[in-house]
């Protein structure tokens, strides 16, 4: 899918290479291979360039955005439970995306503290870097992308909210980058090149699934960190819709959009640092249409749960029951300490609101503890379970 008009492809120049693993704990023929200089990307600037894409992609992308607006506007006026629920499912998405997968019971668990699934602590890492971008929607900046990416990596890089100082690569071999599929560009360029990236997003000359697009496109073409890059370039997508008021309320889950056909995202990058940014804004909008439906089907479970909640609940209506079922739709695994700290009860009463619930068969014990219990909403467990089934589905 070429573009109308003459967009930038990267250039590339000539760094010399000096590894950094001792040689002698290398095989010769990877050694043999990583010898000399490499080829580095030369990223051009953005900030000022024309664009000009074909009037099928404009069209698709203007449709996309009327979806996503509308699916905000839908919830808008309800959004407890659902803002909570798609952030999360936004932010796991994102991390499959990454080959970071976990169910959500287990993402439920590193929530409340758990520590044993490591996967799924990092999905937790990324949906609080997803709130850091919503909450710099509205004056992104440099800064802004630093603490994104320290909300993500804190506690697991050491370079967590740092620009990287180091030649990265994808693909290949961790020896050296002569194998790798993708170079990005020398570190020292990275904050020139951020600080052209955010002026760019300050452009209002293009629709924002558009910006937002290719602003993702060149912040993954720059790779500005050691780790954590596409899951912060995602997290920027969002920061840049709520800023632009095209998704007010809700964290719309496109990554699990992305996730129906990663081939197709992946190589949408590959045509982006060709020259083609049509085909990076096509793949957004076809994620936007793919995740507001699935979100939508979300939606239409946690609702249909909380409808077959209302009819077996057996406790007067204002019990504290009902208000830990109302919980239950965005935190579907409690224990006496949490419902007690949301309802806002002297811990010893929690029990009060979850025995009601044990016995309509909404919550069921799973620790087998005396001390310490857990309870867990299974249909709500469920309904978040079959939402990422349902983005991991590959196009046909």
């Amino acid at each position: 899918m070429a573009s109308e008009a003459e967009w930038p492809s990267l250039g590339s120049e000539t760094r010399p290479w000096v590894p950094r693993i001792p040689p002698e704990l290398v095989a010769a023929a990877i050694r043999h291979r990583h010898q000399g200089p490499y080829q580095a990307a030369v990223v051009p600037f953005i900030a000022q360039q024309p664009l000009q894409l074909p009037g099928d992609v404009l069209a698709l992308a203007d449709q996309a955005a009327t979806e996503l607006a509308r699916f905000d506007a839908e919830l808008g006026s309800d959004l407890a439970p659902f803002a909570t629920v798609l952030l999360r499912s936004e932010s796991a998405s994102s991390s499959m995306i990454e080959n970071l997968t976990s169910g959500a019971k287990a993402i439920v668990l590193a929530e409340l503290g758990e520590t044993g699934k490591r996967n799924a602590t990092s999905i937790v890492a990324n949906t609080r870097a997803m709130r850091a971008a919503l909450d710099l929607a509205d004056r992104l900046s440099p800064g802004a992308i630093l603490a994104m990416h320290q909300a993500l990596m804190d506690g697991i890089d050491p370079r967590a909210g740092h620009w990287r100082d180091e030649q990265v690569w994808i693909g290949g071999t961790t020896y050296g980058p002569h194998d790798a599929a993708f170079i990005p560009p020398h570190h020292e360029h990275v904050p020139a090149l951020i600080d052209d990236l955010t002026a760019f997003l300050q452009r209002t000359d293009m629709p924002v699934l558009v910006l937002a697009a290719i602003a993702h496109a060149q912040f993954e073409t720059i790779h500005p960190f050691t780790d954590g890059n596409g899951r912060t370039g995602r997290a920027l997508v969002h920061s840049v819709l709520r800023g632009r008021g095209l998704a007010r309320n809700v964290t719309i889950p496109i990554s699990a959009g992305l996730l129906t056909d990663t081939n197709r995202y992946f190589d949408a990058l590959t045509f982006y640092r060709d020259g083609d940014p049509g085909s990076i804004v096509a793949a957004f909008a076809e994620a936007a249409f793919a995740a507001t439906s699935n979100g939508r089907a979300l939606v239409a479970d946690l609702r249909g749960i909380s409808d077959h909640w209302a009819t077996v609940i057996t406790a007067r209506r204002g019990a504290s029951a009902w208000m830990l079922a109302d919980l239950l739709l965005r935190q579907p695994i409690v224990d006496a300490a949490s419902v007690a700290a949301k309802l806002g009860m002297a811990p010893q009463n929690a029990l009060r609101a979850i025995g009601p619930l044990v016995d309509a068969g909404i919550l069921t014990e799973f620790t087998g503890q005396q001390r310490n219990r857990m309870w867990q909403a299974r249909a709500v467990l469920g309904a978040i379970d079959a939402f990422a089934d349902r983005a991991r589905r590959r196009a046909r």
